[in-house]
């Protein structure tokens, strides 16, 4: 297990003085069982992971970074082979684990490693349940702490080896500030009556997993899919499984290979030459000069193929609602922006749109109508449910 005995960047005296640990990078399947079988009583764990997804057609997670009280660690699960001393941890209710903007680092960590987490707490969720108008970990640590994180390596590609120390520093530094950070919110979510909301909504976000596109079309994906024709959306569905295969193959991620507004373009314009995508502007000329016979192939297929066979985007059919809804979801949403305000919160943190609509298809007359609506939390009911209904009450 390597040690790094320096000081991280963007020191804590300005935090109290407390001391940063050094971090130690774990590179071994037996360093990293001792880490665990030693950080296993701690209260606190504070968690992030750095991944390729800028770089690479299958991404990965790169980086396990880990703290509690004191220990500071790296952990490299590309040298790394077995994880799985990890994920009694992470799936143990006693200990609270930590992330700053959970949701993409949870569908990671089961993804990669089938890690379950249970006792999540999110400081980028509770930022937002305090009114927090900037909640990046940047902003938050600087605004709590005076601390400026540096970001510089953000965006570099965490696959590559060997990592400079810089970046190691960098990603040791994010979960230093995890554990105080979540201790200031809760405290201050616990004054402010909130603290049971903000558990709760992270007892469903730890819930998140990776969606899998299985034998699907990949259109159903694709943003603006919906609006096309059918055999336009025969072309975006030749395009995509094209951009994909070329993907896989050069192993790079699909934005790096066509964007969607390329796609699109061509679809939109049925552009069967390439004469047409650069009449277009579909392409730039080094891709049509590449793949600009290849496309135009796909998009002559497609409008070869027979009416009856060409795809349908499905649509959910509207359930037919009492035309009084309307008038129901404007009474509860001037109830709940008023709310909103008085809180200074965003207002779809206390009630969605689909969540008011619902609400008003239902309109429930008692709490426990109110509670079996789909996608309502305990907390909503408990600390609003009857000023609610009080408003449906006043709406025919």
């Amino acid at each position: 297990m390597e040690s790094r005995e320096k000081a991280l960047p963007g020191q804590a005296k300005n935090m109290n003085n407390l001391a940063v640990p050094p971090y130690r990078l774990i590179r071994t399947n037996d360093d990293l069982k001792q880490f665990a079988g030693k950080i296993d009583r701690e209260p606190f764990l504070a968690v992030d992971l750095e991944a390729d997804s800028m770089f690479h057609y299958q991404e990965k997670v790169c980086l396990v970074q880990m703290a509690g009280n004191g220990e500071n660690v790296v952990i490299d699960p590309l040298e790394v082979n077995d994880l799985a001393p990890l994920a009694p941890l992470f799936k143990n209710k006693r200990i609270c684990k930590v992330f700053h903007g959970s949701d993409y680092d949870i569908r990671s960590l089961y993804r990669d490693f089938s890690i379950e987490i249970n006792n999540l707490f999110d400081t980028q969720l509770a930022s937002m349940y305090l009114g927090e108008k900037e909640t990046s970990l940047g902003a938050v640590v600087n605004n709590r702490f005076g601390i400026q994180l540096d970001k510089r390596y953000q965006k570099k590609d965490w696959s590559q080896r060997p990592l400079p120390d810089g970046m190691i520093e960098y990603a040791a530094s994010d979960v230093f500030y995890l554990i105080p950070l979540a201790k200031a919110l809760m405290t201050e979510l616990e004054a402010k009556g909130r603290l049971a909301w903000v558990v709760e909504e992270c007892e469903y976000l730890s819930g998140v997993r990776p969606v899998e596109n299985g034998d699907d079309p990949l259109f159903l994906r694709f943003r603006g899919a919906g609006r096309l024709q059918r055999r336009n959306l025969a072309v975006l569905e030749g395009l995509l499984q094209y951009r994909k295969d070329l993907a896989m193959k050069k192993d790079r991620p699909l934005f790096k290979v066509f964007s969607n507004t390329s796609l699109l373009k061509i679809a939109n314009e049925m552009a069967d030459t390439p004469q047409a995508m650069e009449a277009g502007r579909c392409l730039s000329p080094k891709q049509i000069r590449i793949h600009g016979n290849s496309l135009a192939e796909i998009v002559k297929q497609a409008k070869a193929i027979p009416s009856d066979k060409l795809p349908v985007y499905p649509r959910k059919r509207r359930p037919s609602v009492s035309p009084k809804v309307p008038d129901r979801v404007k009474a509860i949403k001037v109830w709940r922006d008023k709310i909103a305000e008085d809180l200074e919160l965003d207002p779809a943190l206390l009630f969605n749109k689909a969540l008011l609509t619902a609400i008003a298809v239902k309109r429930p007359t008692t709490k426990k109508e109110l509670a079996g609506i789909e996608g309502i939390r305990n907390w909503q009911v408990k600390d609003f449910g009857k000023d609610l209904l009080t408003v449906l009450s006043t709406v025919p």
